[in-house]
């Protein structure tokens, strides 16, 4: 490899040849996961609380019953991205995602950025998966006459029009155990952590599209009208402007995408299996998704959505007619959002794992326990921090950083497929992204256009998280980078 001098260094890449040599190299995590798993695994990380959260925020605040289309353009950028993901995926089997496709396409500080970005997207994803939970199994103990006390079930802040304020809450207890419990999971072990999760998963989707098409056939067609309300003069409030940032707050439910290619390193024939199991992933979640959209906002109005556990308050705004479906929906989302929360806590500690093993972060990220088989000491630093911020900080603000993060991932992963396509024609692609460069391309161009459609605190805080990230590299990376130092 050419080296460079001063500012070029940051831009030196690994070889996709010492990438592939790597995989064996690192036994330590075995393969285990075959196309079922690994698609349980991105079906159980993206039907979460996107379609159990995220879904009446944003038809409450931005889109109105035209949630559906945000919903629908989100899949078609995640598709454009997806596409680009199973090439690289194909390529190189090895656990850290865009972060690693980033290093051997755009150089050491590009990778960087895009692994400090999905420890935003992993990390924070985790936390309101968990404060999702909480809202729903709060709910659902009220139900059975167990109330917890108000203090010890809400963030002591939340996002308001004036900014962060005061909610008179102490710490989201149920959030944080939620996280505990399936860090503990998740020590035990991959294998057992992928059949709990393919359990749970198989369940959610059956029980999802019973009560979708059950809803169906009770909405109110009048709760979809008008389908698309008119803007209220801000950029962002209803309207088509309101479409698109819905578009752009709920890609954060597709980060299980992103979760299925860093499991990489874990899968049985990963060259094939991943690119397809990407695929099927996407095709069952959108699926999911437009049926839920459109039972939620047909069953009440979407004014009323704008709360933890919007499906809840749906299905019970229908009245006796389907009051048989809130236990059952109820008992799906508390299970349901588990293997969400499995998978994304899974998915941030193989980033880390990925960037220790890379000399970017301390190797105790890249340790394994000699029993268990898994990242522990990774996986104990990801469910505690995961654990404090789902107990301390609000559901919007999150949902908002996750899918600016998330789309900046994606958009530096379809030009690298672009960059790779150029530099290295030779290499083999068992799976390549087809209508190249156009679907590159086009991917980039909708997850920028999705970025900008963002408010604007969510580009202050994510500038300041970069900032965060650009000293951390400039104190450890720099000086422990294992690309530098060969």
């Amino acid at each position: 490899m050419e080296r460079g001098s001063g500012l070029s260094r940051l831009f030196e890449r690994k070889s996709i040849e010492s990438l592939v040599a790597q995989a064996p190299a690192s036994a330590a995590l075995p393969r285990t996961l075959s196309f079922f798993s690994l698609t349980c695994f991105g079906v159980g990380s993206t039907i979460g609380a996107g379609i159990f959260v995220l879904t009446g925020t944003v038809a409450a605040e931005h889109a109105g019953p035209a949630v559906v289309l945000s919903f629908v353009l989100a899949s078609i950028a995640c598709a454009l991205a997806g596409l680009c993901y199973a090439e690289f995926a194909s390529m190189v089997p090895v656990a850290g995602s865009a972060y690693t496709y980033a290093y051997a396409t755009l150089g050491e500080a590009v990778a960087w950025t895009i692994g400090w970005c999905l420890v935003l997207e992993y990390l924070f994803a985790s936390s309101l998966i968990a404060i999702g939970w909480a809202g729903y199994a709060t709910s659902m103990a009220a139900d059975f006459g167990l109330v917890l006390p108000a203090a010890l079930t809400q963030a002591p802040l939340d996002v308001t029009a004036n900014g962060l304020v005061a909610t008179g809450g102490i710490f989201n207890v149920p959030a944080a155990a939620v996280v505990v419990l399936c860090t503990a999971l998740l020590l035990a072990g991959t294998q057992l952590s992928a059949r709990v999760n393919d359990l749970i998963v198989v369940v959610k989707v059956v029980a999802i599209l019973i009560v979708g098409i059950a809803g169906l056939m009770f909405v109110q067609v009048d709760h979809w009208t008008p389908f698309l309300p008119a803007n209220t003069g801000t950029f962002g409030n209803f309207g088509l402007s309101g479409v698109a940032t819905g578009a752009a707050i709920v890609f954060y439910a597709y980060v299980g995408f992103d979760a299925v290619s860093a499991m990489s390193q874990e899968t049985r024939e990963a060259q094939h299996v991943v690119p397809w199991a990407l695929i099927a992933s996407l095709v069952i979640c959108t699926v999911l998704y437009v049926l839920v959209a459109l039972m939620v906002t047909g069953l009440t109005d979407y004014r009323e959505l704008g709360v933890a556990d919007p499906v809840y308050v749906a299905l019970a705004a229908a009245g006796p007619a389907l009051a048989w479906t809130k236990p059952l929906i109820g008992a799906v989302v508390v299970v349901g959002l588990i293997s969400a929360l499995l998978v994304t806590l899974l998915g941030q500690v193989r980033i880390f794992y990925g960037m220790s093993r890379d000399g970017l972060l301390p190797p105790a990220f890249v340790a394994v326990h000699p029993r268990w088989r898994t990242p522990h000491i990774g996986t104990l630093v990801t469910g505690a921090s995961a654990a404090l911020i789902a107990g301390a900080f609000p559901l919007q603000l999150l949902g908002e950083l996750i899918s600016i993060g998330t789309l900046l991932a994606f958009a530096i992963v379809c030009l690298g497929v672009i960059v790779l396509r150029r530099g290295r024609p030779d290499l083999p692609r068992p799976f390549r992204v087809p209508g190249y460069p156009l679907v590159p391309v086009a991917g980039i161009l909708v997850c920028v256009a999705l970025m900008a459609s963002l408010p604007r605190d969510t580009w202050v805080r994510l500038a300041i998280w970069l900032l965060i990230g650009a000293a951390l590299y400039a104190a450890y990376g720099l000086k422990h980078s294992k690309l530098r130092r060969s």
